[in-house]
């Protein structure tokens, strides 16, 4: 997925999350469905995007955390030997949680160490690995993107912020990350390999082969069984109410279909599939790999941690 249509598909899902809640009026819920139709078709925004979409709310609160953090003023106080001290112990002993797999337990001792010294860029990276293990992965952004702020030339948080990216798919700016990696560390060759990786990626991504509906439409099995489908007298059934319900209402999208219209699409889609099914498996599974070979032949191994 492209950088721009994970925006367009992080605030598509914002949008409906409002429309789930009750801080709408009436006007203003039709706006922002219509505004949802309107992303989706623009930008050809699917139910697979979505589920790539990021939590805006969670990351703008998050990105208010590190600037209230890392960017408030007054400065934060000198801190004493002995608080420099407490919050080096805490980060250790974070380490050692981490060695054990106990990630949630490091998290909130290297989150106490942040309290304790919030201008110190490892802390920030080490929570950024436990965030990373528990599959927070939108968290470990912020975290590396913050150790960053306080050391730009810090390698380890640009590898970690490249895992992190490449967890959420977001192939192009964990390239960018490794690169700097690489380029800050060029020995280290866990950045060199993860880039090398990257670069696969992006290429099999790019050579993406799109779904031919043209055969798809075409194939005879396939018009033979619509035919079939459509001679079933319960399926004919079917269309008739459907079309009733919704022929006063100006279409499916009318008032007057409602509930029942809903209903009626549903039970026909579940008809459909299961004539489908019943009536020619073998094209079912024929469908199945024809929409499964857009995939890339072979994924390039996972980055190395």
């Amino acid at each position: 997925m492209s950088e721009v249509k994970l925006v367009v598909a992080s605030v598509i899902t914002f949008l409906k999350q409002q429309l789930e809640g009750d801080t709408l009026s009436v006007d203003s819920r039709e706006s922002v469905e219509v505004a949802v139709q309107c992303l989706e078709s623009a930008f050809d925004v699917g139910p697979a995007d979505a589920a790539r979409s990021m939590d805006l709310l969670k990351l703008v609160r998050e990105q208010t955390r590190v600037y209230q953090t890392t960017q408030a003023t007054p400065p934060p106080p000198v801190l004493t030997p002995e608080q420099r001290v407490e919050a080096e112990r805490l980060k250790n002993e974070g380490n050692e949680l981490m060695k054990a797999e106990k990630y949630k337990e490091a998290l909130e001792l290297y989150t106490r160490a942040i309290e304790m010294d919030a201008r110190n860029p490892v802390y920030y990276c080490n929570r950024a690995a436990a965030h990373f293990k528990l599959e927070e992965h939108e968290a470990a952004v912020v975290d590396c993107t913050a150790a960053l702020a306080l050391q730009p030339n810090y390698t380890k948080a640009h590898g970690r912020l490249g895992l992190a990216l490449t967890a959420l798919e977001r192939h192009r700016e964990a390239r960018a990350a490794y690169a700097r990696a690489a380029e800050l560390e060029p020995e280290n060759e866990s950045y060199r390999v993860n880039l090398r990786l990257t670069d696969e990626k992006l290429a099999q991504l790019e050579q993406r082969p799109p779904l031919d509906f043209a055969s798809l439409l075409h194939n005879p099995a396939l018009l033979n069984m619509a035919t079939q489908m459509l001679s079933d007298p319960n399926m004919q059934n079917l269309i008739s109410n459907l079309m009733g319900s919704s022929g006063g209402a100006g279409g499916l999208g009318g008032e007057g279909a409602g509930a029942g219209g809903m209903g009626a699409l549903l039970e026909a889609g579940q008809m459909l599939a299961q004539h489908m099914q019943s009536a020619n498996p073998e094209l079912v599974d024929q469908l199945r790999r024809q929409v499964g070979s857009r995939a890339p032949p072979g994924d390039p191994p996972a980055p190395q941690q």
